[in-house]
């Protein structure tokens, strides 16, 4: 049984979005209806879409007889939650060959680190980085080779970047793939004291230092529920991640055992057809149902703004006064330790 009030307010985005969302479909109706058609492709424009596969998937893709998953990848070694990325495209074009399809890596998005840049000059470019991600994702689809996308992304920008292209592309099925957490440095309780004792002037740089790095430790997301982390709880609940699998750790047995059900789930999308597309998928329920996992886990105040862009690339239109209605029925389940006072007030 839904609760009346979230009904209610679902039917009123539906309503307020009729027209927008009616174009959006229109488009992804046309796009549909073009499909993906390599074997009619130009020679020319084919051979160069194929030319660096291996001969089983050049053969595969001339005859346009399986699916071919375009692969976008947010990867660089810099931010510990995309550097796991980098041994994906590997594991998912062996994973599609077992399952009979092929994938090719369609392109790569620039992904920044507000952890590195806050506070810096390059912090300014974090917000715009969102849309330039979302330009770079649709340009590796444009090729017009891949009947489905999966989507290798974590942090801040970067999943509302992808998401709003994967949403233009929404006649394909698409897959986002999780990363996961690195597993639990400090606790914030240690790291918090020896923050503490650094403003007080107790201990040194290269102290405060040593304490964030054992606190940011390893590959993986980082070991608190902000952004990040809340776009991996909004992927699963908005049925984009497999279930159960955002925070699983990297390098693990079942993480491994994950992605290759996601390259799996994928290519069955595209054998079931258009009821499996993205857009089919994704609608005013799906975008509810995001705001209220967000409220409900206390995640990042980020996607006040990011909800909004990603439900206007669906032909969505929500507003603040949607969430601030929701916030009101929606109980927070979220538990926070009280912190221990580090020091007595005078």
């Amino acid at each position: 049984m839904i609760h009346p009030e979230i009904a209610k307010i679902t039917e009123r985005i539906a309503q307020r979005s009729l027209s927008s969302r009616q174009a959006y479909l229109s488009q992804i109706d046309e796009a549909y209806s073009a499909g993906v058609h390599r074997s009619t492709l130009n020679c020319g424009n084919l051979a160069h879409g194929f030319a660096a596969c291996n001969q089983h998937d050049k053969s595969a893709l001339a005859a346009d007889i399986v699916p071919n998953l375009g692969i976008i990848t947010a990867y660089n070694d810099m931010l510990s939650a995309h550097q796991v990325y980098e041994d994906y495209p590997k594991a998912i074009k062996q994973f599609a060959n077992e399952f009979g399809a092929v994938a090719q890596v369609a392109g790569g998005v620039p992904a920044m680190c507000d952890g590195v840049t806050q506070g810096q000059p390059g912090m300014e470019l974090s917000l715009y980085s969102r849309d330039v991600i979302a330009l770079s994702s649709a340009i590796g689809l444009t090729h017009n080779m891949f009947d489905a996308a999966l989507y290798l992304g974590i942090c801040d920008k970067i999943v509302p970047g992808l998401l709003m292209s994967a949403l233009r592309f929404g006649h394909l099925p698409a897959v986002f793939m999780p990363g996961g957490p690195m597993p639990s440095g400090i606790s914030n309780e240690e790291k918090s004291a020896i923050r503490q004792a650094y403003a007080e002037g107790k201990i040194g740089r290269e102290e405060l230092l040593k304490g964030e790095s054992d606190s940011y430790h390893s590959p993986g997301t980082c070991t608190f529920y902000g952004t990040a982390n809340s776009n991996q709880m909004l992927m699963e609940i908005m049925g984009l991640h497999l279930p159960g699998s955002s925070f699983v750790n990297p390098h693990t047995p079942l993480r491994d055992l994950l992605n290759r059900e996601a390259v799996r789930v994928a290519i069955e999308n595209v054998k079931i057809g258009k009821s499996r597309s993205l857009a089919n998928l994704f609608n005013e329920k799906t975008v509810v149902n995001g705001i209220i996992g967000l409220l409900a886990t206390g995640g990042s105040t980020n996607h006040t703004i990011h909800l909004i862009a990603i439900a206007r690339a669906a032909g969505i239109i929500i507003n603040w006064d949607d969430r601030s209605e929701l916030s009101a029925i929606v109980p927070l389940i979220n538990h926070r330790p009280r912190i221990k006072r580090l020091h007595q007030r005078t």
